[in-house]
């Protein structure tokens, strides 16, 4: 199959629905992942790259996700107490449509979700779309520090190919290192089935926050 840039569009899901990001998202996305918790592991430059106000975190925002080389994404949840609400965002971006590679990334939930369903689902969307849009290797990856990130990547099945070394600076003026792991098409039978196995587990019960976590 040759690959095409897939067009923003919604995507739905049964415990979550992804939007494409707009700046009427981001006061409700700074609220979901504008916390120390989410920064510490690197994700946005790290602790350092975190604004303490809204305005700084919609300026910083339009910078740090892919809206030129792809489609960012809002994460809402779908039933239950907190139907609606965005919850997080992820991206699929860096198209190379020659050699038909993608990259999901730029992901964060709000840490009352972590552990739920919401990370699978959104993988679950985002690589079923990637690869019927033609794609045969999704890159995913994360500072090398990030462990969280790290297992998350790993439990859902991508395979790990090394760490980048120095690949950019961090917030802070420290250099990251990048940890990458990768779907390939004829892989993705087997992640999706472990994908949808883990989501059946949740018996179709609606997401619900939990305590934010230390």
């Amino acid at each position: 199959m040759t690959a095409k840039r897939p067009q923003p569009e919604r995507l739905e899901g049964r415990y979550i629905s992804l939007e494409p990001l707009r700046d009427e998202h981001m006061p409700a996305l700074f609220a979901a992942i504008g916390h120390p918790q989410v920064f510490a592991g690197g994700y946005g430059g790290g602790p350092a790259g975190l604004s303490d106000t809204a305005e700084g975190f919609a300026e910083w925002a339009r910078g740090y996700y892919p809206f030129a080389s792809g489609i960012p994404y809002a994460v809402l949840l779908r039933g239950g107490p907190h139907d609606g609400e965005v919850i997080g965002t992820s991206s699929l971006a860096d198209f190379d449509v020659e050699n038909e590679s993608t990259h999901i990334g730029w992901t964060a939930y709000a840490p009352q979700v972590w552990g739920t369903a919401v990370n699978a689902e959104a993988k679950l969307l985002l690589l079923g779309h990637a690869f019927d849009s033609g794609f045969g290797r999704v890159k995913i990856q994360a500072d090398a520090i990030n462990q969280r990130s790290r297992a998350a990547i790993a439990g859902i099945g991508a395979a790990f190919e090394g760490v980048l070394r120095r690949v950019r600076r961090r917030a802070d003026g420290s250099w990251r290192d990048t940890a990458v792991y990768s779907i390939l098409l004829e892989e993705w039978p087997d992640v999706r089935a472990g994908l949808e196995q883990r989501l059946a587990a949740q018996g179709g019960r609606p997401v619900l926050f939990r305590g934010l976590p230390d």
